[in-house]
């Protein structure tokens, strides 16, 4: 285990989080213990959502190794690559593009993927390659195979992975057509955030095997992981969504943002006023599993940003296959304003899509599920009959 003649009391301290949380199931705890996070991030990385961190920030072993373990032993996401290239200095790029998941998020991932010796697993995202060592440590290195679309990371994967003597099939291709030369699997796990579940995944796994993925919409990066068993016929996959999560998407998947001038050329020009009776509050507040996730499942090919603050905002939204686009805004105690232009009227979408989930209770992500087949997919809520109509 590297960083062994380190006292490394943190480490012991996230072991035991995760086993109280119920976020590592017992049977992982062997795993964690054999294979240090430490060993598979690079000496600068760029820690988020820790106490303390300043957003841009990065954290390089050569020059203070106390903080960098402190980083490496916390349940904190580590960015380890912006822009789709290795950084070769301590500035951030523009975009966070591979990072190190937060150890509760890869523990509760592999807790729900349910393997057991004699499966056969493949993995989508190397990345870091931690979670391939965790898988690696339980089922043995012919077991498990790992597909990277960026050479340089799968390259450095593979050395750190050599280093501490495992080694899985760590494979350089396109993870979203799966591995068909290692078929069929028993799991498949998925460590990028989707915006479509492809069907090669089904058909590379077995009859009552899982296909664990993150799942999205463009209307925000939200995601949830969807956990998937095949179906005994092998033609579909199906299963509900375990709980929210945020990933970096992938690659051929990313959202490019709408630029607002091509939408909006004059304001408001031929757009149409009315009023709401919803707050912006009520879109959502970046928390995890709340409206921005759910009314995504209802509103499809649109993107949005939303500021709401002490009972004022401004939210857009912008139609990604045409130039429809909409504006709400809201004052301290008055009603929102609402401007809406193109042959979609977002708005009205957007708060019927919301209606109906107040109307079902306010139900959360664990209430609603996925179904893939070979025609593609379908949200539904609490039965795969009782589809979500988008």
């Amino acid at each position: 285990m590297t960083g062994t003649a380190r006292r490394r009391p943190e480490r012991d301290r996230l072991r035991a989080f995760l086993l109280e949380t119920g976020a590592m199931s017992p049977g992982w705890a062997e795993a964690f213990d054999a294979v240090d996070r430490a060993a598979f991030l690079p000496d600068r990385i760029w820690p988020h959502g820790g106490t303390g961190e300043t957003g841009g920030t990065a954290v390089d072993r050569r020059t203070d190794p106390d903080a960098w373990y402190r980083w490496a032993d916390s349940d904190t996401a580590l960015t380890t690559q912006w822009d789709d290239a290795a950084a070769d200095t301590a500035d951030p790029g523009e975009v966070s593009t591979s990072s190190s998941s937060m150890p509760s998020v890869v523990a509760s991932m592999l807790r729900d993927l349910d393997v057991r010796p004699g499966m056969r697993a493949l993995e989508v995202g190397t990345g870091t390659g931690w979670s391939s060592a965790l898988l690696t440590a339980r089922l043995g290195g012919d077991a498990v195979t790992s597909v990277e679309v960026d050479p340089v990371l799968a390259e450095q994967a593979r050395r750190r992975l050599d280093a501490v003597g495992l080694h899985p099939h760590v494979v350089v291709g396109d993870g979203l057509l799966g591995h068909p030369g290692g078929a069929p699997y028993d799991r498949i796990v998925v460590t990028c955030g989707l915006r479509q579940v492809p069907y090669a995944w089904v058909e590379q796994t077995r009859p009552g095997g899982i296909v664990l993925a993150p799942w999205g919409t463009d209307y925000s990066p939200q995601d949830a992981v969807a956990r998937l068993v095949v179906s005994d016929d092998g033609a579909s996959a199906a299963g509900r969504f375990t709980g929210p999560v945020q990933f970096m998407k992938a690659r051929s998947q990313r959202l490019v943002w709408p630029r607002h001038d091509e939408y909006v050329r004059k304001w408001p020009g031929e757009a149409v006023g009315s009023a709401t009776e919803l707050a912006a509050e009520d879109l959502g507040s970046g928390e995890f599993g709340g409206p921005e996730f759910l009314l995504g499942l209802m509103v499809p090919a649109c993107a949005h940003s939303l500021r709401a603050q002490d009972g004022g905002g401004i939210a857009w939204f912008y139609g990604l296959d045409d130039r429809s686009w909409a504006a709400a805004r809201w004052e301290p105690g008055a009603p929102g304003e609402v401007w809406q232009s193109g042959p979609r009227r977002l708005w009205d979408e957007v708060e019927a899509a919301w209606r109906w989930w107040a109307e079902q209770g306010r139900p959360g992500v664990e209430r609603f599920g996925l179904t893939v087949d070979a025609s593609g997919h379908r949200v539904w809520l609490d039965t795969p009959g009782n589809r979500v109509a988008r």
